[in-house]
């Protein structure tokens, strides 16, 4: 009876035992697996992290780089426009600068003209003068006869000769009448348009150098009207 009871509690005491040892590798095996979701968890959320981060950082250095890329192009548009800008206003400049030049070699030619008083031809003429004017130049060649017509290579180059004395433009000018004045001598009678001043011009063939005037008288009124 008594080794019995010795045997009961024996049993009772080594159940006991495997159950607090069972209890115990299983607290210890909850705890591993605590720890272990927490690593993976606290890790591979900073990983995440991480990754986003260098995508962010990729994404803004793309960015960057297409800004970087672009930002040349619109600095190369406006050199070019500049450059552009630049050329045609050095085209300009060029040109007007020539044409600066010519009128400045038609004002030189006119101010070395030295003119003197001469004879009116009739009691229409209010002022009479000759004066030592070069020929205008021609693209006439060979032996000349005058051609009067209207638009004749003869009648442009009367009109600028007659321009050139009378200072009269000739997009302003009228020109009255042009008459034989003898061998190889013409008469040409101009206005400007409002006919504030009326000439009469006297003008000769020169071979190989064209039309020169002679003689320019201003009349009093227009004869040929």
């Amino acid at each position: 009876m008594s080794r019995d009871m010795n045997q009961t509690r024996s049993d009772k005491f080594e159940k006991r035992r495997k159950s607090t040892k069972a209890i115990t590798i299983g607290i210890i095996a909850a705890s591993i697996l605590v720890i272990i979701l927490l690593g993976i968890w606290v890790f591979g959320g900073t990983g995440g992290e991480e990754q986003n981060a260098e995508e962010n950082e990729n994404t803004s250095s793309d960015e960057g780089s297409d800004f970087l890329i672009t930002e040349p192009d619109e600095e190369e548009d406006e050199n070019n426009n500049s450059t552009d800008n630049e050329e045609s206003g050095q085209d300009e400049e060029n040109e007007s600068s020539e044409e600066n030049n010519d009128n400045d070699e038609q004002d030189n030619e006119q101010n070395n003209v030295e003119t003197e008083s001469a004879e009116p031809s009739d009691d229409n003429v209010s002022e009479a003068y000759t004066g030592n004017w070069e020929p205008i130049g021609t693209e006439q060649e060979g032996p000349h006869t005058t051609i009067y017509d209207d638009g004749s290579q003869d009648r442009i180059e009367i009109k600028e000769a007659t321009s050139m004395v009378t200072n009269i433009d000739p997009d302003n000018m009228v020109e009255w009448r042009v008459e034989n004045g003898g061998d190889q001598k013409v008469v040409a009678t101009v206005s400007d348009m409002d006919e504030t001043k009326v000439f009469r011009v006297y003008l000769q063939w020169v071979d190989g150098e064209g039309w020169q005037p002679t003689k320019v008288e201003e009349l009093i009124e227009n004869d040929k009207k």
